[in-house]
């Protein structure tokens, strides 16, 4: 069995057949990265809380039986023959899972890739945490360039945590922070959540702009276009790009949206035994880690089904967490149920409490992960 990415969805699919099967769970994760992130650590990075070194975990420590990793950059896929191409050569699976995540399209916004100022991917936060001690005066703009997004609520946790570095600096009252967002709302999941985000952001002086989008990027200018004309002046930016699925998962067909299609049940693609998990998927659910998580857990629960000869498990509903950093260490949470005919969100307020839930929420997914 073949596992394509090491992230929340792969490594949990990994982890259960591992949990459930031991040595004999044969199974090859394989990932062109040295080492997991959470994405929330990416903020820790932005801000200077952490360095890029701190956040992550090598995957050369994962060790989970009937697991091997192969750090291995995937080139190209067949479904059909459910085999993978590397930049090391060919695999071969009677079964595959592919849990490659999204790509960050920064030639979608115009100017964006010039400006290189994006702060999703680690090696982004990590470039604009160097710019961070130089803003010291003018105006910050978090801008998002396109939905779907993943961890919708990590643009509002960028403003207040800004905000809150920016206090402790001593330079706040020289600074401004607007934040553009393609929804009227910052959390469309949870109205309760964005009433709780709209109070914090009027009570530190953040402007929400809701229901725009960054369109283009001048940066000779310094000026972000909005998908209606309207242009804003920035002095720092903080963009989050527009998001695709993997150009080398596109044989596993494409929904209307550019995102993988697959049965919302199973989670199975078009091609039988060939599975697609995460936020490179086509699903009615948010992109973030614990709903890939969720997904990883039905796919292995399918797979074990057919290997052992069993009924098939209930199918996938979605349904999940999304921590959020409200600064001066208080952390909300939203529980987020997709089973109904409408989703649920139900809002957890901001406590020092819930910030200790998600240390110990990171905590012991490395250690199922990675077998430590």
């Amino acid at each position: 069995m073949i596992v394509l990415g090491a992230g929340f969805g792969g490594l949990e699919v990994a982890s259960v057949l591992s949990g459930e099967m031991g040595a004999e769970a044969d199974v090859t994760l394989i990932d062109g990265n040295d080492g997991f992130t959470f994405g929330f650590a990416k903020l820790e990075v932005l801000v200077g809380r952490a360095g890029v070194d701190e956040v992550r975990s090598p995957y050369r420590d994962l060790a989970r039986p009937g697991v091997r990793f192969l750090r291995e950059t995937v080139t190209a896929i067949d479904p059909r023959q459910r085999r993978v191409t590397t930049d090391a050569g060919e695999h071969e699976a009677e079964l595959l899972v592919v849990a490659l995540g999204a790509e960050y399209d920064l030639d979608a916004t115009p100017g964006l890739g010039r400006l290189g100022s994006e702060f999703y991917s680690v090696a982004g936060a990590e470039r604009l945490s160097r710019a961070l001690p130089e803003f010291t005066a003018g105006r910050a703009v978090i801008g998002i360039c396109g939905a779907p997004y993943k961890c919708p609520p990590a643009p509002s946790e960028a403003a207040l945590l800004l905000d809150e570095y920016l206090r402790q600096r001593g330079c706040r009252d020289a600074c401004s922070i607007t934040f553009v967002c393609p929804s009227p709302i910052p959390v469309t999941s949870s109205p309760e959540a964005s009433r709780a985000l709209l109070e914090r952001f009027a009570q530190r002086g953040v402007e929400f702009v809701g229901g725009r989008r960054v369109a283009s990027l001048d940066a000779s200018r310094h000026v972000a276009v909005l998908d209606n004309g309207d242009e804003v002046g920035f002095d720092l930016f903080l963009g989050v790009p527009r998001h695709r699925a993997p150009r080398v998962a596109e044989p596993l067909g494409l929904a209307g949206d550019g995102f993988v299609g697959v049965d919302p049940d199973t989670l199975q693609t078009q091609f039988p035994g060939v599975y697609a998990i995460g936020d490179m998927v086509s699903l009615p659910v948010p992109k973030a880690g614990m709903l890939a998580e969720g997904q990883g857990r039905v796919v292995a629960a399918a797979l074990l089904s057919l290997m052992r000869g069993d009924p098939p498990p209930p199918p996938y509903r979605g349904s999940g967490s999304c921590y959020i950093e409200f600064g001066g260490g208080e952390v909300a949470r939203v529980d987020v149920d997709f089973s109904g005919p409408q989703p649920r969100g139900t809002y957890n307020q901001p406590s020092a409490a819930l910030a200790a839930d998600k240390h110990e929420f990171g905590s012991s997914r490395l250690a199922r992960w990675f077998g430590s």
